[in-house]
């Protein structure tokens, strides 16, 4: 390939599906805009403010999708057209393009000759393995289900085809890797996504409710945790936002707390205080469980996807098998009836820090860099 002779000088762009709040995937981003410290972000959407500085103290463009009515609140209905909006980003002054995908920025457009890498937290999870928590008979009108069933098809047409766009795939977990390689039929490297274990710390304190720990959307599941803690009384904090946000409070009893998003400090000192962490839906991987872990936290979490790969069933928490209530229950009881080492949950923690990602993240795109444009780096930062 013909490109620059020195890696470190590439002109390096990062695209991401959208700025809207700090979840697991902007916490991988912040670490790519430390290692791109000068790389310009690409986005369908930014809300000013709600993702961390080290992320907005950079050039951000947004696509047309910022300018249309009601996007701030309900950008998800434009789903439809994200795709010709991720692909109208222009991004034809890049050698690199790294993005971080969990619907759309994977299709972005490169210029010939410029190196497209991908971490992808999962292939659209809208209209594959999660369609039914987003379009089923219980969670979309009857309206939304018939139109997402001409959509949908054709979404996942275009997700399939424009895999071919990317040159590198790294996936955040096994459980992703082999997403990737059914669905778009590419092998990927794994590196497993950030946990900022230094920012928790277990302690001494009172441990008096259960917590839970998400976006309020509906594959997390929060419902069934909300109905086990209806049906036990128990007390449960409830810390995010999200569109099932007035639906889970208005179904809960006055023993569930809902808190909205929490600070860093705020939500470190509630890790500590909680019994366990209630992790009720699939996840892709799932940065949360390991923050309470790192925090001497069990917890009791869905034993499907991401967990599988970080929680020890026993050591650092509890598996329920089934999605139901009944079988969340029984895990809680379970829970409660073991005794927590905190030092054996934070080193379960610990292999997955943050530290560890940014130095795997940053030599694999390195190495396809020298690869691709066929030259050494020197030992500095790719912009």
């Amino acid at each position: 390939m013909q490109g620059p002779t020195d890696v470190s000088k590439l002109r390096v762009a990062l695209v991401h599906d959208w700025l809207t709040g700090m979840r697991g995937g902007e916490k991988v981003l912040e670490v790519l805009c430390e290692v791109f410290p000068r790389a310009p972000l690409y986005t369908l959407l930014h809300i000013p403010g709600s993702v961390s500085r080290i992320i907005e103290d950079r050039p951000i463009h947004t696509s047309f999708v910022q300018r249309l009515p009601g996007a701030e609140k309900n950008y998800r209905r434009y789903l439809p057209i994200f795709p010709a909006a991720i692909e109208s980003l222009d991004l034809s002054a890049y050698d690199l393009v790294v993005s971080t995908s969990h619907c759309v920025a994977k299709g972005a457009v490169v210029r010939p000759g410029a190196l497209h890498v991908c971490y992808c937290f999962t292939p659209m999870r809208y209209v594959w393995d999660q369609y039914d928590d987003y379009f089923g008979k219980d969670r979309a009108g009857v309206g939304t289900r018939a139109a997402m069933s001409v959509v949908a098809p054709w979404l996942r047409a275009w997700d399939r085809r424009t895999a071919d766009r990317v040159h590198l795939f790294i996936s955040d977990c096994r459980n992703i890797q082999e997403r990737i390689r059914r669905i778009f039929g590419r092998e990927s490297d794994i590196v497993f996504p950030p946990v900022d274990v230094g920012r928790f710390t277990t302690g001494a304190e009172e441990r008096s409710f259960h917590l839970v720990v998400s976006a309020l959307v509906p594959y997390k599941r929060v419902d069934l945790a909300v109905e086990a803690f209806n049906r036990s009384g128990r007390r449960l904090v409830v810390v995010g936002k999200g569109p099932e946000l007035e639906r889970l409070r208005s179904a809960a009893r006055p023993n569930i707390e809902f808190h909205g998003w929490r600070s860093d400090d705020e939500l470190a000192v509630l890790y500590r205080q909680a019994t366990a962490l209630i992790f009720p839906g699939e996840e892709d991987f799932g940065i949360v469980p390991l923050e309470a872990m790192a925090s001497g936290t069990p917890v009791v979490a869905l034993g499907k996807g991401g967990a599988l790969e970080t929680v020890v069933d026993g050591e650092t928490g509890v598996f329920f098998l089934d999605r139901t209530v009944e079988s969340l229950e029984a895990a809680i009881v379970r829970a409660s009836s073991l005794t927590w080492n905190p030092a054996r949950l934070r080193e379960q923690a610990l292999r997955f820090s943050r530290e560890h990602h940014r130095q795997r993240l940053e030599d694999r795109i390195r190495e396809e860099a020298v690869k691709f444009f066929g030259t050494a780096p020197r030992q500095t930062h790719m912009r």
